[in-house]
């Protein structure tokens, strides 16, 4: 009997606790900032936006509110009702004719009010 009522507490917490799409955009826009970041900033921009650009970190930083929109419009989510799958695809689109972002996907299950990365995969984009 006390196992019965363990286990329906855990469901129950776990339930309780599982993440909103919202807490996945917020989520989902730091580490799109963090990747962007060490894409572009640490090399990957083409030579003539390196000089425009002073500042490319705190430039992508700035940008975490849109991205953190842009991921929950590329989102898809599995409620499982315990927990919540949800799959990202985004990415692809030129940005200039010498500079394409990359395609990435992730798969990300949150739980528990947290956020694990199960799988991910991206293209290396085209910068020439």
């Amino acid at each position: 009997m006390v196992a019965v009522l363990a286990l329906a507490a855990s469901g129950a917490a776990l339930a309780f606790t599982n993440p909103s799409p919202q807490d996945f955009k917020s989520y989902a826009g730091g580490q799109l900032v963090a990747l962007i970041s060490d894409e572009l900033c640490g090399g990957g921009l083409p030579m003539v936006l390196q000089l425009w650009v002073k500042d490319c970190p705190r430039l992508i930083r700035d940008q975490e509110p849109a991205l953190a929109e842009l991921a929950g419009q590329f989102s898809r989510r599995l409620n499982l009702g315990l927990a919540s799958v949800y799959t990202t695809e985004l990415g692809g689109q030129d940005l200039l004719p010498t500079l394409r972002l990359p395609e990435y996907s992730v798969r990300t299950l949150g739980i528990a009010g947290q956020f694990v990365i199960l799988h991910s995969s991206s293209d290396a984009g085209n910068i020439e």
